[in-house]
C-alpha cells in the first residue's frame, strides 16, 4: 500500500502548494494523511483531486468555510467517484453562477458609477440621484445587487 501513498513534496510538486499550504490544508481538515514510523505525511493519491479543487474554489473567491462543508460531503473512508465529484458540482452551481454574475457585473459596470453613494462624479447625480441606493444598503450596489437597476 506504501507505493499507492505520496509524499507531501510529491504532492507538493504534483499540485504546485507549497508543503507549508499543504500542513495548513491539513490544520484545516481539507485534505488527510497518514504517518509513516518515523512522522513523515504519506497522502493517497486523490488528494490530488481535492487540492486542484481547493486551489480552483479560492481562485474563484470562495471561502475555506465553503470548500470544507463541500469537501465534508464526500466519503472519507474511499476515493471519491465520478458521481460523488457531479453531486458536489450540481451542489455548486448555483454558488458559482451567482459569482460569474457578480463578476459580470463588475466588469461591465466598474468604469462608470457602480452605486457606492460617492456623489462625487457628475454621472452619480444622475444615476443614483440622493444617493437613493443607500436604502439598499452600503457599498456598490449596482455591483452587488443583480436587480439594481441603473
Amino acid at each position: 500500500m506504501d507505493h499507492e501513498l505520496l509524499s507531501i513534496g510529491a504532492v507538493s510538486e504534483r499540485t504546485g502548494v507549497a508543503p507549508s499550504a499543504l500542513r495548513f490544508y491539513e490544520a484545516e481538515g481539507l485534505i488527510h494523511s497518514t504517518r509513516t514510523e518515523a512522522g513523515h505525511r504519506r497522502y493517497p493519491r486523490d488528494v490530488i483531486r481535492r487540492i486542484s479543487f481547493i486551489r480552483v474554489a479560492q481562485h474563484v473567491g470562495l471561502s475555506l468555510e465553503e470548500i470544507r462543508n463541500a469537501l465534508a460531503s464526500l466519503p472519507d473512508n474511499r476515493t471519491p467517484t465520478q458521481r460523488d465529484w457531479e453531486r458536489l458540482a450540481r451542489s455548486w452551481r448555483p454558488r458559482i453562477d451567482a459569482q460569474i454574475g457578480l463578476l459580470e457585473r463588475l466588469r461591465d459596470r466598474l468604469t462608470g458609477c457602480i452605486g457606492c453613494g460617492c456623489l462625487s462624479m457628475k454621472a452619480c447625480r444622475l444615476v443614483n440621484p440622493g444617493d437613493e441606493l443607500a436604502s439598499r444598503g452600503p457599498g456598490p450596489r449596482f455591483v452587488l445587487d443583480d436587480d439594481a437597476a441603473r
